[in-house]
């Protein structure tokens, strides 16, 4: 009996070895298949590490490129600015020269007047005073109104003395000191006048 018991137990051990046995080659192929799981990561990684790389390059360089891009505007806006200034000046110098050749006339002129030519100086005064305002006319400078009994405006008009004066209105322009300027509806320069009551 007791062989017989002994018997029994060899083969539960055996038969609970073999289970045993395939349990850890279960075990030692789930091991294998996570190690490899964790290869294809480790490559993943890789991968993804040279694709940040090289879109971090890529970025860097159109940065670069922007960069560049954005000077050689900035240079040749500045540029452009320069040429316009220098053009402007040169188209306005070019109306005032035929003025300046009068005046440079009339002052020649004037050392070898006697006594009886004063009228012709004064309507040569008058003649050039007109040119004036023909140049002013070509480069698109108006004077500003402003006559005595007009309105005062602080946006066309310097106020620098006040005046008691019945014959005039409140904020009534009562006389005009230097006349002022404007070009397409920018003011050069305001008109300086005295302001009543």
């Amino acid at each position: 009996m007791k062989k017989k018991h002994d018997n029994e137990e060899s083969e539960q051990e055996e038969v609970l070895q073999f289970p045993e046995d395939e349990q850890v080659e279960e075990v030692e192929d789930e091991k294998s298949e996570e190690s490899e799981d964790q290869e294809v990561p480790e490559e993943a990684s890789e991968e993804a590490e040279d694709d940040a790389a090289s879109e971090l390059a890529e970025m860097k360089d159109r940065y670069m490129r922007l960069l560049a891009e954005y000077d050689n505007f900035r240079r040749r806006t500045q540029k452009e600015k320069e040429n316009i200034y220098a053009d402007a000046v040169a188209e306005v110098v070019k109306e005032w020269l035929p003025l300046v050749d009068d005046i440079e006339r009339a002052v020649a002129s004037s050392e070898d007047m006697d006594e009886n030519s004063v009228e012709k100086v004064a309507e040569g005064i008058r003649l050039i005073g007109k040119q004036v305002g023909n140049v002013l006319g070509k480069l698109g400078v108006e004077e500003i109104e402003s006559k005595e009994g007009t309105e005062f405006d602080p946006n066309l008009h310097e106020a620098v003395m006040h005046v008691e004066d019945d014959s005039l209105g409140e904020q009534q322009i009562a006389q005009v000191f230097q006349k002022g300027y404007s070009c397409k509806g920018r003011v050069i320069r305001h008109t300086v006048v005295k302001v009543a009551n």
